[in-house]
């Protein structure tokens, strides 16, 4: 019998590892992004069917299984290089820079004053700087790290992550080796948390692990692993813990600060002029402790110019007044100039609402309602920024919102801001109306077994 429901949900497992293979030796290019299309549908199709069959498998036996699939998930996104981003390239870049004794926030990859630390897998200097993945600096020399002639963006965590890979052969398969290790580790960080629970496979068994976490090495995954221990740490009365574990995810990528309130479920659940928890100020002051302590030598030592480029990200991603280009749904309804605002107030509204009634015992659930809706509402085209919000969602369920991760796939591949509404609009659609299809059907189950019930009675009675 075990082997009846086990064997199926293995074949669906080893089909998926085998397509994702071909999906990153052979499937396209961010240059050649046709075939990326065909290759991405089959691989969430038969993730979805690998997710169908893992309900069959016997309790006792999912952990194991989830986390060998989750190492073959992880593994096949090494067998090339990067295939549709080029950030892992400023990775090494910035490790390299700092195993050298020099902040990495305090030159451009093309200042003069670093040129003693290029070698050829960051600046060609044979192939006529075709690749997909090359560009030009200023002064003519071929490389592939993206915008040469701006300072790094990534925090503090992160540049030590960089640092602590780079003696692993200082090249872009050492920060691909490090996202495979994190991406296994979140699962089974995920496995615990979850008490080896099948959701972890939500996460360890999705397509997305292969491609942006360990091909394209995103160190999202690096501020993913952070957030899910640190939330689990909360939920198990260590709120000193998680809230450095907190803090630290979100000096590795900002974004995880949308999980902040998630931690806080509950902080204002009473009175408004009562005094704070103890919890409540032991997440909260040691998150900021925490991402405090990881930015004060690099100010010590750059002041400034630890912001690096976001100012400038931020306008060349279209977030500035005046040139939006995030915002997709809400600028189907108001004027641009309104679409910041209306998001800051929506979102608000949300974080109050977690604050206000939020499950302390799964601070996971407010964590997943506020970053799902922060990256409805934002709508960027960056799909590894969903990692944070896969892995809610294997820790509280809820698989409609996989959705916002998706959609941001699908409109990087297509790009353009009607296929921005488009797919967000759809991914919106799917969180709000999964879980109405859900509460429905709950009450007709519940309907049909009250009329169970009182048929028994009546013939008790007779």
């Amino acid at each position: 019998m075990a082997t009846r429901t086990l064997l199926p949900c293995t074949l669906a497992l080893a089909a998926l590892v085998a397509a994702l293979a071909t999906t990153v030796t052979g499937g396209g290019t961010l240059a050649d992004r046709g075939p990326l299309h065909g290759w991405y549908a089959l691989d969430a199709g038969l993730f979805v069917l690998a997710l169908l069959l893992l309900r069959r498998v016997p309790a006792r036996r999912v952990a194991p299984l989830v986390l060998a699939g989750s190492v073959a998930v992880a593994a096949v996104g090494l067998l090339a290089p990067p295939r549709t981003s080029d950030d892992a390239y400023r990775y090494v870049w910035d490790g390299r820079v700092q195993a050298a004794g020099i902040s990495p926030y305090a030159h451009a990859p093309d200042d003069p004053a670093l040129a003693r630390l290029r070698d050829p897998g960051l600046f060609p200097v044979t192939d006529g700087c075709r690749g997909w993945d090359e560009r030009r600096t200023a002064a003519g020399d071929c490389t592939r790290i993206n915008r040469p002639a701006v300072r790094t963006i990534y925090p503090p965590v992160a540049q030590a992550w960089f640092l602590a890979v780079h003696p692993f052969g200082g090249g872009v398969r050492g920060v691909q080796v490090g996202g495979a290790l994190l991406a296994v580790a979140t699962t089974g960080a995920l496995l615990v948390v979850g008490r080896g629970g099948r959701r972890a496979a939500l996460w360890g068994w999705c397509p997305g692990i292969t491609v942006w976490a360990v091909n394209d090495a995103h160190v999202d995954t690096l501020g993913a692993l952070l957030m899910t221990v640190g939330l689990g740490c909360v939920a198990g009365r260590r709120p000193g813990t998680g809230g450095v574990l907190l803090g630290a995810s979100v000096a590795t990528k900002l974004l995880p600060a949308l999980a902040l309130p998630g931690a806080l479920s509950g902080a204002l659940s009473g009175a408004l002029a009562r005094r704070p928890t103890r919890r409540d100020v032991a997440v909260l002051g040691a998150a900021l402790g925490a991402f405090g302590l990881a930015y004060l030598p690099h100010v010590a030592a750059s002041g400034p110019a630890v912001l690096g480029y976001l100012p400038g990200y931020l306008r060349e991603e279209g977030y500035e007044q005046g040139h939006l280009d995030r915002f997709g749904l809400l600028r189907l309804a108001l004027p641009d100039r309104w679409a910041p605002w209306a998001a800051a107030l929506v979102l608000a509204a949300v974080v109050w609402r977690v604050l206000r009634h939020g499950d302390p015992r799964r601070p996971w659930r407010g964590a997943l309602l506020v970053t799902g809706t922060a990256l409805l509402l934002v709508a960027p085209a960056y799909p590894w920024y969903g990692l944070l919000v896969v892995a809610l969602v294997a820790l509280d369920g809820g698989w409609e919102w996989l959705a916002v991760p998706a959609a941001g796939q699908v409109l990087y591949l297509v790009g353009g801001g009607p296929a921005q509404q488009a797919v967000y609009g759809a991914a919106l659609a799917c969180v709000l109306g999964v879980p109405a299809v859900r509460g429905l059907l709950r009450a007709r189950r519940c309907a049909a077994g009250e009329r169970a019930s009182a048929g028994a009675r009546e013939m008790t009675k007779a």
